[in-house]
């Protein structure tokens, strides 16, 4: 009879386990489920709280977001809601040590590359931050403004260091020209967009004139000067 009472207990412990992993699967597709995961199932579920818990500035977020790392502590993504929940508690020491251990697992995340860019920019390694301007630049999804409110400031310096590390970049970077072409007239500082083209076509790289010829309309209607120039250069290369 013990017998039997033990074995029905143990498969109600497994039944009840069994729903919270499943529980836990869930949440992961559906977020809003995650408060109905037990908090010692809690695994892909302890994300979305985490992260509405630091979206909401409350006092539990930065015990939940410790939670989510030491559960899962792989993902970019979760290193990146307990740097926002240390900077949010004033540990800027510690938020900025996490983001950059985020960097080398997630660099293709928007936000650890918008928060390497701005601790490279703090700490005044302009090159860094121009690199991790390219990153964020080549995203789709990143909004324009922010790319023209750092771009004024790593790309403003005429023959500086964020323009050098750029045009770099530009250059060895065939893949994506017209895709420069195309947003750099619409959000790079307009000289730091000719100063791009030009030094990156001395450098041998080949534009397609098309590109460069819609780059010049766009550039001209921002700036007229900088459209004068950039027709001189066309002329020169597309010949």
């Amino acid at each position: 009879m013990i017998a039997g009472i033990v074995w029905r207990a143990a498969l109600i412990v497994i039944a009840l386990v069994t729903i919270g992993v499943q529980l836990d699967r869930h949440a992961k597709r559906v977020p809003s489920a995650a408060d109905s995961v037990p908090s010692v199932l809690r695994s892909s579920a302890q994300l979305p709280i985490a992260a509405y818990a630091v979206a909401g500035e409350e006092q539990s977020a930065l015990e939940e977001a410790e939670l989510l790392v030491r559960r899962r502590p792989l993902p970019a993504e979760h290193l990146r809601v307990l740097a926002q929940a240390q900077a949010n508690a004033g540990l800027a020491d510690e938020a900025a040590l996490t983001v950059q251990y985020a960097a080398r697992r997630g660099w293709r995340d928007p936000l650890i590359q918008e928060g390497m860019l701005r601790l490279a920019w703090s700490a005044g390694d302009t090159s860094e931050a121009a690199r991790r301007y390219t990153a964020l630049f080549l995203r789709r999804d990143t909004q324009d403004a922010l790319l023209e409110e750092f771009g004024a400031a790593i790309l403003g310096e005429a023959g500086g260091d964020g323009r050098k590390t750029l045009i770099e970049i530009v250059g060895g970077g065939e893949r994506w020209h017209n895709q420069f072409l195309r947003r750099g007239a619409r959000v790079l500082p307009t000289d730091a967009f000719v100063e791009v083209i030009e030094e990156t076509i001395a450098q041998g790289t080949q534009y397609e004139c098309a590109g460069l010829e819609q780059a010049q309309r766009t550039i001209s209607t921002r700036d007229e000067a900088a459209g004068l120039q950039l027709v001189l250069i066309i002329e020169a290369q597309c010949v």
